[in-house]
């Protein structure tokens, strides 16, 4: 997509998974959940700023992250959002909880510090994430 430019906070906290029809798919840089986002390539804010048609796409492409990411992980529970106070490009987390994790059962946002993959395990998550999504 012509002139996408990802949010220099999203850019630094995630790497690159695979661009879908509508989104750029990309994984969180804390190894303390399996966790995707899924930002459209398109200037929105909220997901009202899409048209009916990129706002039919976003939603499944969502669902299939989510399902995805439920098979790779065996989570007990997907947790989907679409906050964006701190970064205003829109975009959606998806991510993989099960009880005992580091935040269960509050959200994963704002909870402790985020913890960095173990050598190669970030690389290894994103070909899990194409070869899974």
């Amino acid at each position: 997509m012509s002139g996408f430019i990802l949010h220099p906070r999203l850019d630094a906290d995630t790497a690159f998974v695979v661009d879908w029809p509508l989104c750029r798919v990309l994984a969180m840089r804390d190894a303390r959940y399996p966790w995707a986002v899924l930002v459209p390539r398109r200037e929105a804010v909220e997901v009202f700023d899409l048209d009916e048609k990129d706002r039919a796409v976003l939603v499944e492409e969502v669902a299939r992250a989510a399902q995805g990411l439920k098979r790779l992980s065996d989570a007990s529970k997907i947790n989907i959002g679409a906050l964006g106070n701190l970064v205003p490009q829109l975009h959606v987390h998806v991510v993989a909880r099960n009880p005992g994790d580091a935040a269960w059962p509050g959200p994963v946002w704002g909870q402790g510090t985020a913890v960095a993959h173990a050598p190669g395990a970030l690389e290894d998550f994103v070909r899990r994430l194409v070869n899974g999504l």
